[in-house]
């Protein structure tokens, strides 16, 4: 039997932790059972969690000592560093070979032990920049659904942690085993695309300063070819000069930002109405249905067409 001790800490989040108990912990009548699922804390006991009850905990920490894949299902405290013990199970597990694995925010654990550092890790696109900041030598990505190195792994929020599991399950088992585990629990045994089409899409920022209104006029004429010259003529400055405010007030060039908010548009409408592509295409100033396709697949990884399937509005 493959070992699998999730690390819980207060206030837990449920549905993380349900997400490897699921995949890890569930006897099927249909294949043989591989895995031993149990759950450890640092205080073992009563272990309140997110949805308003408590869990008993009877193993303490010596309890990754014995697993073959450690799995943190989520950090509550971000900003709050793991304890002194924590850390060094977590290190301890990883320095012995356990495969060590991050659920949504659990990466801010294993980042705080050291384990991503010169590493490619992610976790929730909401969480991804505090992450960034946070721990520099970690090269976050927000976009996909999750990381594996073999020794470490980090996930996406919440449900792409199912998508991790069903990986390793996998990569330990052969397809032929994760399929039948995804099908029980009918989910697909691999889900095409990152993260990146459920990232709220983002909207002008207030700014300070000069770009406001040129902002505020650019978002309202989506649909009209403009270059960066008749930006910088609205403004009253150079292109030159223009680029070098958008640089220092919003990290990107002029370009780049209308592109973001045409593509934001674009995932609007495909959520709210019917419009054929087209349509859409020529409302936010992308031209053709062939082009949006294309900006679309670039920036977001997936196709006009499907993102709607996922997220068109009901009636």
């Amino acid at each position: 039997m493959h070992q699998v001790v999730a690390l819980v800490h207060p206030p837990q989040s449920t549905f993380e932790l349900g997400c490897a108990a699921d995949v890890f912990g569930i006897a099927r009548r249909e294949v043989p059972m591989r895995y031993a699922f149990s759950v450890c804390t640092e205080h073992p006991g009563a272990v309140p969690t997110l949805a308003g009850y408590d869990m008993l905990v009877v193993d303490g920490l010596d309890g990754l000592d014995r697993a073959d894949t450690v799995v943190v299902p989520g950090w509550p405290l971000t900003e709050e560093a793991p304890s002194p013990a924590v850390v060094r199970a977590l290190r301890r597990a990883h320095g012995r070979g356990a495969r060590v694995v991050s659920i949504c925010s659990g990466a801010f654990a294993l980042a705080h032990a050291g384990l991503l550092d010169g590493l490619l890790a992610t976790t929730h696109w909401a969480l991804a920049d505090r992450l960034a900041a946070r721990f520099p030598a970690v090269k976050v990505d927000p976009t996909v659904l999750y990381v594996d190195h073999g020794s470490v792994s980090t996930s996406a929020g919440s449900g792409a942690g199912i998508d991790l599991c069903l990986h390793l399950v996998r990569a330990d088992q052969g397809a032929g085993y994760a399929a039948h585990v995804a099908r029980n629990m009918v989910m697909p045994p691999h889900r095409e695309g990152g993260q990146s089409p459920y990232a709220a899409p983002p909207h002008p920022t207030q700014i300070d300063g000069s770009l406001a209104p040129l902002l505020e006029w650019m978002t309202g004429r989506l649909a009209e070819p403009l270059t960066v010259e008749e930006l910088a003529a609205h403004t009253g400055v150079s292109a030159r000069t223009l680029a070098r405010r958008f640089a220092q007030q919003l990290g990107t060039s002029p370009g780049q930002w209308l592109l973001a908010q045409r593509i934001a548009t674009a995932r609007e409408l495909l959520e709210s109405s019917d419009l054929p592509l087209d349509s859409i295409a020529r409302r936010v100033g992308l031209s053709s249905a062939t082009n949006l396709r294309r900006r679309f697949l670039r920036a977001l990884g997936t196709t006009p067409g499907a993102y709607r399937r996922a997220f068109r509005a009901g009636p």
